[in-house]
């Protein structure tokens, strides 16, 4: 029997969620003269580039990306960065992810950040899941869903797969 899949949000609803993410960011930040904006490898890290394009369009300050790797199934926190963690020094950074579940991911991009003393640290998720392990919040979502553990939100992004962006729930 195949997935069902159920239509949570079509292409133009992740444009709507992510402007309207990008104008909270703005909002929060609208002092700084510069942001950095860290996506989690790889769907992280591409909405990271959408909210830097939609922020370069707004806002007065500049932003600039930041790329983690993280080794999710590690019991201890691995990553790999294409930045001194240093240059964070004194910085708002926003940490990006497609989903926030259990919270564990974004608890190990935290750890990235944990020796620096950073101005603000800040999180952005496309869809917030609600069933934390780790006692992570956002602070910038896209959408919130009350789901059941067993089901799982697919995030389709058109520059990693042939599809056209959709948010799945299966």
């Amino acid at each position: 029997m195949p997935d069902k899949k159920l239509l949570i949000l079509n292409k133009q609803q992740i444009q709507q969620k992510l402007d309207r993410m990008a104008y909270q960011i703005l909002e929060d930040n609208f002092e700084e003269d510069e942001i950095l904006i860290a996506g989690i490898l790889p769907r992280g890290n591409h909405i990271a580039e959408r909210l830097k394009t939609i922020l370069d369009g707004i806002a007065p300050f500049k932003s600039r990306i930041l790329t983690i790797e993280l080794e999710k199934q590690s019991s201890s926190l691995s990553a790999s960065i294409d930045f001194e963690v240093e240059e964070c020094s004194n910085k708002v950074v926003i940490l990006v992810d497609d989903v926030l579940n259990s919270g564990k991911t974004l608890a190990y991009g935290f750890g990235v950040f944990l020796d620096v003393p950073l101005k603000k640290l800040r999180t952005a998720v496309l869809v917030d899941r609600n069933h934390k392990s780790f006692p992570i919040t956002t602070d910038f979502a896209g959408v919130a869903l009350s789901t059941v553990i067993k089901e799982h939100v697919d995030v389709v992004l058109e520059e990693e797969d042939a599809e056209e962006d959709a948010v799945y729930l299966r």
